[in-house]
């Protein structure tokens, strides 16, 4: 799965829980990779992943719902499901 996929992908628990849509992801670089942090979900990482959130941006807005990786249980075409009780982490 590349990390394309990932963007727009439904994100449920375990219990089938709606956290919502993927918009957006969160990593940091770890030579030789690129390990993935968390997921952006809710409206307003589209509006990040659009350059609303740079640090250009005369108006910066950050999206304040991430779902942290180690949550994530499974993800592929059919969405991304994470462990039960996961909450929704304020951004950085």
């Amino acid at each position: 799965m590349r990390l394309s996929d990932l963007l727009g992908l439904h994100v449920r628990t375990e219990s089938g829980d709606r956290l919502g849509r993927v918009h957006d992801v969160r990593a940091r670089l770890a030579a030789p990779e690129l390990r993935i942090t968390g997921l952006v979900v809710g409206g307003i990482g589209i509006l990040e992943r659009l350059g609303l959130g740079a640090p250009r941006a005369q108006a910066r807005i950050r999206a304040v719902n991430i779902v942290p990786w180690d949550r994530v249980v499974r993800a592929d075409r059919r969405g991304v499901v994470v462990l039960d009780g996961t909450t929704l982490d304020k951004g950085d």
